[in-house]
């Protein structure tokens, strides 16, 4: 393609409008790489494709806003199409207008890329600042919305061992990183290309960044913890009762899913005194298996009772509570023969917009769902409880997506996780295999196995190396019976914590502060001189054109592609 035809497609309103194509199409290779699709590789291509947008290749480096502009325009194409799940039951409105409040923070990923473009070792901090987005985003408002973390769509990827040192953040960052880095290659081969001659220590440094991540995680990936690993094995069950139908009306038949459950767990008992399958542990039943108050309802207690004397195991049973003061909570109640309930795990992190609703009054207005949402309230204790003797951290549904639910189970004691989730809600989308791979990558990250159990799936067995052991289809009534590793020793990445998605924040927030302050020590001596040389003049504020003289020498700036050390 000659000079004149690339200038024609990158400048002008042309240009823009490519830019803006492109922006999208970034977004949507992110999209493509997460779950069900094994693409996981599309993620840091996206990533590249927008750093390229963002840092000018091939013209001048975009103006702050038109920085916003493109990642507003790269998060709309990533999130717009991972979260239709939104709006199954309830319209698009709210599908639409979480993506759009989502893809802001994406936008402000766009201002500070387009920021700390300049600097040397420009992929670490661009990667730097889509971690600190990142972490916005899973913090604010009412809580934050972690889904769609870079991490979340790695769970088949080789940089999944990663989980095990930093977390999720960590394992984000190699993603975007990855990404950078390859925008800083295709960069300096242009350069080459172009008769460029300092391009040898850019292309170093941007093969650096590129495969950092990948030869650490293929170094890691031996060294995970497997199945057969573990202070001792226990047998666990995992029951999907299946719903009688879709949507938000399901729970007017709690009673039909409470049987379900009650069901499913009686036949695996025939199964095992026939030794058709082993005795179980510990039994996990979903979500929501039990919406009747198990607590205050005689029926419904004496069902779970007689579902755990028959399978001869405490069961963790999903369940709704009704408080005195008429609020729920959603829990896990370890529930055992004729024992009956003992320790419960009430959920902490609870959804907004769904299990409680902000501004009820306000959000009433624009669809007729509101008056739906729930009114739970959120418990407390460490997510750990017992039965048995075996100490099993619990993150319900929501809460898997949150890095501070597993960190205090696991640093309370806890040898096994168990995600109970209900999915009904939510039809046959993507919803269940985005969550089922965020607890592939919770496996990883804390070397524990994982049992999701779900109402209507997909539920799984995951071992401490995040592979998936066995897996149920979708609306299909199941049992799930494996052997799984009790694990008491603790990944670096438990041990750590907040401590690298800190330092990730901290080191953006030092790269923007740097670039603003040098901005600004460019632009106060560059006015100053221009006003001595051009006293003002009455009645004109500009006279011999300083702003636009101002103007040219910072275009002459951004556009200088002498060194492509900065992608």
């Amino acid at each position: 393609m000659s000079g004149s035809t690339t200038s024609r497609w990158t400048t002008g309103k042309r240009g823009v409008l490519v830019r803006s194509v492109l922006s999208v199409a970034a977004g949507f290779l992110v999209f493509s790489g997460f779950p069900p699709r094994p693409l996981w590789f599309l993620a840091p291509i996206g990533i590249a494709l927008l750093t390229l947008i963002l840092t000018g290749a091939g013209g001048a480096a975009p103006r702050l806003r038109a920085g916003f502009g493109y990642g507003y325009l790269a998060g709309l194409g990533f999130l717009v199409p991972l979260l239709p799940w939104i709006g199954v039951f309830v319209g698009a409105l709210p599908w639409l207008a979480l993506a759009a409040v989502e893809s802001l923070y994406i936008g402000l990923f766009g201002v500070l890329a387009v920021l700390v473009s300049r600097l040397r070792w420009a992929p670490l901090w661009i990667a730097a600042c889509w971690s600190l987005t990142e972490w916005l985003r899973a913090s604010v408002p009412f809580g934050g919305f972690p889904w769609g973390r870079l991490a979340f769509g790695q769970s088949e990827g080789w940089f999944l061992p990663l989980a095990s040192i930093g977390g999720a953040p960590l394992l984000s960052f190699a993603v975007a990183l990855t990404g950078a880095g390859l925008a800083s290659v295709a960069v300096t081969v242009r350069a080459r290309v172009s008769g460029a001659t300092n391009w040898t220590r850019p292309l170093a440094g941007g093969l650096v960044a590129a495969l950092a991540a990948t030869v650490v995680s293929l170094a890691l990936g031996p060294t995970l913890p497997g199945m057969d690993s573990g202070d001792r094995t226990i047998t666990v069950a995992a029951i999907q009762g299946s719903v009688p139908k879709l949507g938000l009306d399901f729970n007017d038949q709690r009673k039909r899913v409470l049987d379900n459950h009650v069901n499913r767990t009686l036949e695996l008992a025939d199964d095992v005194a026939s030794g058709a399958a082993p005795q179980p542990d510990l039994v996990v039943w979903p979500e929501n298996a039990s919406d009747i108050d198990p607590l205050r309802n005689a029926d419904a207690a004496a069902d779970i009772s007689r579902a755990s004397e028959a399978i001869g195991a405490p069961i963790l049973v999903g369940a709704v509570l009704v408080n005195s003061d008429r609020t729920t909570t959603n829990s896990v109640i370890v529930w055992d023969g004729d024992a009956g309930p003992q320790e419960q795990h009430d959920k902490k992190i609870i959804q907004p917009f769904g299990e409680y609703l902000p501004y009820r009054g306000f959000f009433r207005h624009f669809s007729s769902y509101a008056d739906r949402a729930g009114n739970f309230v959120p418990g407390d204790g460490d997510g750990v409880v017992h039965a048995d003797g075996i100490a099993v951290g619990v993150a319900t549904c929501y809460e898997v997506a949150f890095d501070r639910a597993f960190e205090q189970s696991v640093r309370s004691g806890a040898e096994l996780l168990a995600v109970p989730t209900n999915n009904a809600t939510f039809g046959d989308t993507e919803m269940t295999y985005q969550q089922l791979a965020m607890s592939q990558v919770r496996a990883v990250e804390h070397g524990r196995a994982v049992v999701v159990a779900a109402t209507s799936g997909v539920s799984a067995i995951i071992g401490p190396d995040g592979s998936t052991a066995a897996e149920t289809p979708l609306f299909v009534p199941a049992a799930l019976v494996s052997q799984v590793p009790l694990r008491t020793g603790t990944t670096l990445a438990s041990r750590l914590g907040p401590i690298p998605e800190v330092l990730l924040c901290v080191g953006a927030v030092a790269a923007v502060a740097f670039v603003v302050v040098q901005r600004r020590r460019t632009v106060r001596p560059l006015i100053q001189r221009s006003t001595e040389k051009a006293p003002a003049v009455a009645g004109r504020e500009d006279p011999h054109g300083i702003g636009d003289r101002f103007r040219a020498e910072r275009g002459t700036e951004r556009t200088d592609s002498g060194d492509h050390s900065d992608v």
